[in-house]
This record gives C-alpha cells, structure tokens and sequence, in this order.
C-alpha cells in the first residue's frame, strides 16, 4: 500500500469537502449527455449485429454506416465520419482542413495560435512537406485579448474574400487561458457569420466533448473534429477519430481521408467497431469521472499554494486542468508522481525528451492502456518559463485522488513543498 503523510492526506479530505457542490453539477452534465446517447443508439436501432468487423473494400458496413447517422444525433450535426482510420486528433484536424480548403484560400485563427502539433500541419510557404502552405493555402492567427477573449477589431480587419475558414480551438492546449464555452463558440459563430457570412467555422473540439451539455455543432458551428482517444472513446476505442457538421463539408472530409469519388463509402473496420460504439456509450459517465479528477486537481493544489486555471470553482469546457509551479523541479515531480500512480507503466520514470511536433522538450506521464489516450489519467508540459503543467483524463475518479496524492508526496520527499 502507498504510504501517504496526514498532513497530505488531510488536504485532500478538505480538498474533496470543498468540492462536493460542483461533483453534483457534474453529475447532472453527465445525465443529460448519457440520456442523449442512449437516445441516439435507440433511433437508429443499434443491435449486436452491427458491431461485426468488416474487411476488404468493406462496402455496405452497415455498422460503420449507422455509427456515422449516431454521432452525427449525438453532436446535433448533418453528418459525421467516424473511423479508426484517423490516426490522432491532429491527422483528423488536418483532414478536415485539406478536405475543404483550396490553393489561394486562408485559413484564420480567431484564438491565437493552434496547439503545438498542427504548426507542422500549417507549415510556411514553399516548405516542401505537404503542408497547408505548400499548397498554397495561406495562414494567418489573431491573438486573444489579455482577458482570454477574441479580438474582434483584428478580426474583421483580417478576413479577406481568401479567408475560407476561421479556425477555433475550444482547448486551452499549452496556453495560460481559460477554455471556451459551447456558448462562446456560438458567439463567435454569429459574429463571424456577421462579418463573412460564407465562411467555414471549423472547431478543434479535442478534450472538449461531452464536458457540457451541448456540443459547437449545436450552436452553429459548421464543422468540428477530435480523437477517439479522447473524450469520446471511453477509454474503450483503441485509436481514430470523428468530423461532425455540415454534409457537404464532412463530405470533402470523407474524400480526403480515402479519395476523391470514394470518401466515407469504403474502409475496413477491422474489429473496432464494438470499442467505438461501447465507449461512445460510456464516454458522458468516464468523462465525468475525469473531470471531477481536474476539479479535485485545482482544489487540493490551490491549498498548497499553486495556481490553477481552471480554478475548482469555474465551470467546465474541457478535461485540462492546468497548474502552475514555480520551477522546472516542481513540474518534473508532479508529472513523475502521476506516472508512479498509473496501472500501466507505473515503474517507468518519465524524462524530459523531444517530441516529434512540439517545438521544446516535453515531459509526459502517460501510463495507459490506450497508447496516448488522454481520457486516460495523464499529464505533460513543455519544460519551458512559465512552469505549468497539464493534466487530463482518469477513467474513475479514485485513479486520478491517488494520482494527486502520489504527485504531491513525490513533491514533499523532494523537499519542494
């Protein structure tokens, strides 16, 4: 059995008293978006059969098909694609972007600069790596408002009759902000719409998914793209992705991720399906588990002196719970605790490295059963001023209070407390 000091096992007791108000919003989230998948596997009359792998062409998967018209339900969308085929969040993203843009048309950010991985995907001008900019599909970005807010005067300044899509990231990635709302999202949605109605709104939802009670397509958004080893995998799907929205745009999805004339009509399924659909099914209830961790997160390190956004008490947009230490030791400790904390790989000492996409070395607990799924109990940083760490995911909440508790006993036997 772990051994953890009174002293740290008091501060998490205080820290869990203090967030019982927000542990039973929480539940109340998960209920709405549990009736509203059920309700969706209902209408569309899921049964054992459709769970069948597929090979080959995989023509006529009745399974794949109806899981496309559920998550499409689900996300209050035209369409959706749905497939293992996706090999991340940002392959997924990226094929969104390349399906419905073209040469001589711009991509703009409205909430500053993607998360570190898409920088490659973007590119410059001429790179020669297949990049967005390579084609010839121009970029450009907006930074928020010192209020975390968008900047909306820049904004209208920049769209041009090139700007085809205006990027959002619903995540706060390695940025000190809060996240955005569903709300937000469909504020920003109208106010683009006012400025250029013909744009495309697209919305990185990773790690945003079933955190609230409405999803971006449902505010208006008119396409979003995330992981299946994120939030909406369950911690059952063993890799892919999804893109929701309009039928025309997830179309040219479709024909990107396979081929022009071919799109979303063939792909082998492999015996994936069942972990798709089950853990779609249990996505609102683990995602919830999750974020009662992040919640648990903030209070208890607040109580020990570091900052937190969210704080425990703020709503909830996404599984991140970021946390800000004075040093690079302090960072090293958290992330190795919670690593010593996980099922899988607990002995592994995880060690600043490069990691291919992000731009500085990157620390990264990731004891999983699911290589990389960050629904699962997992933290990273880029060892880089400020000091802030970010955890995500844990499929029971039992996993991620032992993980802070290992974190922050690794922390005081190093003497950084």
């Amino acid at each position: 059995m772990a051994v953890f000091s009174e002293e740290i096992i008091t501060r998490m007791e205080e820290a869990e008293c203090q967030a019982e108000q927000q542990f039973r919003e929480i539940d109340r989230v998960v209920d709405k978006n549990q009736f509203k998948v059920i309700e969706a596997f209902q209408k569309h009359h899921v049964s054992d059969f459709h769970f069948a792998g597929s090979t080959g062409y995989a023509y006529n998967d009745r399974g794949r098909e109806v899981l496309d018209l559920v998550y499409a339900d689900v996300f209050g969308a035209e369409a959706a694609l749905v497939r293992p085929h996706f090999a991340s969040g940002t392959h997924t993203i990226s094929t969104a972007l390349f399906g419905v843009l073209r040469p001589g048309d711009e991509l703009l950010y409205i909430t500053g600069k993607p998360y570190d991985t898409l920088h490659k995907v973007i590119g410059k001008p001429s790179d020669g790596t297949g990049s967005l900019q390579d084609f010839g599909i121009t970029y450009d970005d907006v930074a928020l408002c010192a209020d975390g807010t968008v900047d909306w005067d820049t904004v209208a300044s920049k769209i041009t009759s090139s700007t085809k899509v205006i990027g959002i990231q619903r995540s706060r990635g390695y940025d000190w902000r809060a996240s955005f709302t569903v709300e937000q999202i469909g504020e920003m949605v109208k106010r683009v719409k006012s400025l250029s109605p013909n744009c495309i709104v697209f919305v990185d939802n990773c790690y945003g998914e079933f955190t609230e009670e409405q999803e971006p397509t449902e505010v208006g958004a008119d396409l979003i793209a995330g992981s299946l080893i994120k939030n909406p995998g369950g911690g059952l799907a063993e890799t892919g992705g999804y893109i929701c929205g309009r039928a025309d745009l997830v179309e040219l999805a479709a024909n990107r991720l396979t081929a022009p004339g071919i799109g979303g009509e063939v792909g082998a399924m492999l015996g994936t399906t069942r972990g798709i659909y089950q853990g779609l099914f249990l996505a609102p209830t683990i995602v919830g588990q999750a974020i009662k961790g992040s919640i648990l997160a903030a209070a208890l390190f607040e109580r020990v002196g570091f900052d937190s956004k969210p704080r425990w008490i703020d709503k909830r947009t996404d599984l991140i719970q970021a946390i800000s230490f004075s040093s690079s030791e302090h960072l090293i400790a958290f992330v190795q605790g919670i690593q010593r904390a996980a099922a899988v790989d607990g002995h592994v000492v995880p060690e600043p490295w490069d990691m291919p996409g992000y731009d500085h070395p990157v620390i990264m607990a990731a004891g999983t059963f699911i290589q990389g799924g960050s629904l699962e109990l997992s933290a990273d940083a880029p060892i880089r001023e400020p000091y802030i760490a970010y955890m995500q995911g844990g499929l029971t909440y039992s996993h991620v209070k032992f993980g802070l508790l290992t974190a922050l006993q690794t922390m005081k036997d190093r003497k950084l407390l």
